[in-house]
């Protein structure tokens, strides 16, 4: 997979990729990943990726011009499977849309700043608008780093266990179950039995009411979701 990301401001995203899982996957050659500054794609001495609004208001806005060069650029090397906007407006991340795109081959992911993106940029460049949460950001490339993780964890050989992402929470519209490690008892705090038995299918049993039971007490939406 091969993930390009324009911004105003690399300097934000280089440590998420320098380091663990994300660090492997690169080091693996599973995933590229790919810093692009918008402010190399303007003629003017300053730099400038931003302008004030039409018909008034508060906030810049980031220009047309540097961002089509740039995408126009890198669409002209290769084919794009989406071309992603983070914006607070979007369709909010879930596991089912990470699922989707870990699948990929090759994604574009534009970081908003200021008060967002000229409206031309969404209209005829943007396959697709993704939001992290209902809260604004400074900018985007916070939300691109949330998103390129939950999809790169994803990619086979990303992690050591290659079903630990399977069992993660949301991926079957359910809270993960409790989990513990050793040791089976501390300060009077014991393990369930059950987890330390050794009976595999009523482990699994367990597992599985645990999960249900943690979802209909604090994400009751997402068994809603499920129906």
């Amino acid at each position: 997979m091969r993930i390009d990301i324009v911004t105003v401001v690399p300097e934000i995203l280089r440590s998420p990729f320098e380091a663990s899982i994300l660090r492997r996957a690169i080091d693996k050659g599973l995933v590229e990943i790919h810093l692009h500054n918008l402010r190399d794609y303007t003629t003017d001495n300053y730099k400038q990726v931003d302008d004030y609004q039409f018909g008034g208001g508060s906030g810049m806005v980031m220009m047309i011009e540097p961002i089509d060069k740039c995408l126009s650029e890198l669409k002209a090397q290769r084919d794009y499977d989406e071309i992603i906007y983070m914006t607070p407006d979007g369709e909010t991340l879930k596991q089912g849309m990470a699922n989707e795109l870990s699948l990929k081959k090759n994604l574009i992911v534009l970081c908003g700043h200021y008060k967002g993106v000229d409206q031309r940029v969404r209209d005829h460049f943007i396959t697709r608008e993704i939001s992290i949460g209902d809260y604004v950001l400074s900018g985007g490339e916070l939300g691109a780093a949330v998103l390129c993780d939950s999809i790169i964890r994803l990619i086979p050989g990303v992690l050591g266990n290659e079903t630990s992402a399977l069992t993660d929470s949301f991926q079957d519209n359910l809270l993960a179950p409790p989990i513990y490690t050793r040791p089976a008892e501390y300060k009077g705090w014991k393990v369930p039995e059950i987890l330390t038995s050794g009976n595999t299918p009523k482990i699994e049993q367990w597992r599985e009411d645990q999960a249900y039971k943690r979802t209909k007490l604090l994400r009751p939406d997402l068994l809603e979701d499920e129906n």
